[in-house]
């Protein structure tokens, strides 16, 4: 997969705002809603799937909906940055599903962890049972998140 942007003409972005909204709107129907044929709309979504912009399709659930109440962010400072510590720190990581997303950092914290746990006594057993045993990890400090304000999943589009 080529790591150039994609230029999106305006048809692709009409698709792309509909399907972030409905994922789940036959092809016919969202041909209706952005104005265009059935075929040139399913090779449209084709196309957007094989450049890798469209990444896949998923149900967005409620994590408390869920059993999932807590929510933390935690900052992880690793002792050193050797070329084979932080892949590995990334594979560990990938594989702990209370792990929602990870962001690589430039500043003060090498990783941002978006954690999702039942209950604070969880969070703690992971900690110790399974971040601070990654090798290389040498600070883990956690924010817990009271509330979610904003939660977006629909990207602000336009035709480039």
């Amino acid at each position: 997969m080529s790591k150039e942007v994609p230029r999106l003409d305006a048809l692709d972005v009409r698709i792309l705002e509909q399907l972030q909204t409905d994922e789940t709107l036959p092809v016919a129907e969202l041909a209706e809603q952005v104005g265009s044929s059935k075929t040139v709309v399913w090779r449209r979504i084709q196309r957007l799937q094989d450049l890798g912009v469209i990444r896949g399709r998923v149900a967005l659930l409620d994590h408390k909906k869920v059993g999932l109440p807590i929510m933390i962010f935690a900052h992880i400072k690793m002792t050193r940055h050797d070329r084979d510590v932080l892949p590995k720190f990334i594979e560990a990581v990938d594989a702990l599903p209370q792990v929602i997303e990870a962001h690589t950092l430039m500043g003060n914290v090498d990783f941002l962890l978006k954690i999702v746990m039942s209950s604070l006594e969880d969070y703690e057993h992971f900690v110790w049972q399974k971040l601070s045993k990654i090798d290389g990890v040498r600070e883990i400090s956690s924010s817990i998140s009271l509330s979610q304000n904003v939660n977006r999943t629909r990207l602000p589009l336009r035709p480039g």
